[in-house]
């Protein structure tokens, strides 16, 4: 078995982030109270947004790109400046349900440009008078704020005054851990008790299953996997169509990396990352 300082080589952490700090300020807290070298969520949360934040540790810091870019989901508040019939606001709210066009609010870190978002779900869970808590499940990179502006503009008015995301790709609301009992598992750990801290580290090999194919090869083609050679028809375990242009490779239980599949004869995928 591992030490929990080893896992922590290659590793995740799903934080239910508060209001208040940025998302850079938790990473920092989280990479001191473990000593790390580095970490980095997976997307980006405003101070005042609470919620599921997902925090790469080490070297896991590197498949970032594989878990961002996953549908996100959100519950909030959001205040009418009008008194609207719910028949019609619901109708309203389902006008944005597909393909929508957004421009990044002016304090964003990305470039101003209008691009192309999904909304999977955008409806009503309550209504109290003018307060309406609402679900929202979309696309990454959707910004809420601006969708419930946008539908504010069709409705006499709106604006958002909470906002808790709920899940983030894989990870969830009902597993993640606050600060309070992250801080908790680690000091308990630096005393010699290991099982909470244990509990709460996810494992890379185990998260990069779950957003990405897995392809078995041969034991006697690991150790030159090992080094970034590319992957050969003759590698894999078992003859099989690869479909998806990015999978993760292991051997058994053990991780070796991500490939991204090609077209070179022989060659069927070369290695985006590799665990060495």
């Amino acid at each position: 078995m591992l030490k929990v300082s080893e896992l922590f080589e290659f590793s995740m952490v799903n934080i239910d982030k508060p209001s208040g700090p940025t998302s850079f300020q938790v990473d920092e807290k989280i990479k001191n109270w473990l000593g790390l070298r580095k970490t980095s969520h997976f997307g980006t949360l405003d101070p005042k947004v609470t919620g599921v934040l997902p925090i790469a540790l080490n070297r896991a810091c590197k498949l970032s790109d594989y878990f961002m870019h996953k549908d996100k989901v959100y519950v909030g508040i959001m205040h009418i400046h009008d008194r609207v019939d719910e028949k019609k606001l619901r109708e309203e709210m389902q006008r944005f349900i597909g393909k929508i066009k957004q421009l990044p609010p002016v304090k964003s870190r990305v470039k101003r440009e209008e691009r192309e978002r999904e909304v999977k779900k955008f409806e009503i869970l309550e209504i109290n008078r003018k307060e309406i808590l609402f679900l929202a499940e979309v696309e990454a990179g959707t910004y809420i704020r601006k969708l419930v502006h946008d539908l504010g503009e069709r409705i006499g008015g709106a604006h958002m005054t909470e906002l808790r995301r709920v899940r983030a790709g894989i990870f969830e609301e009902k597993k993640s851990v606050n600060l309070y009992e992250f801080k908790e598992a680690v000091d308990s750990w630096k005393v010699g008790e290991d099982s909470k801290l244990r509990k709460i580290l996810i494992r890379g090999e185990l998260a990069i299953k779950k957003v990405l194919p897995v392809i078995q090869v041969r034991e006697e083609s690991v150790k030159q996997l090992l080094t970034g050679k590319p992957l050969m028809k003759q590698d894999i375990e078992k003859a099989e169509k690869i479909n998806d242009e990015r999978f993760a490779v292991f051997f058994k239980d053990r991780f070796i990396e991500v490939a991204k599949k090609v077209d070179e004869g022989d060659i069927i995928a070369r290695s985006e990352f590799v665990l060495n």
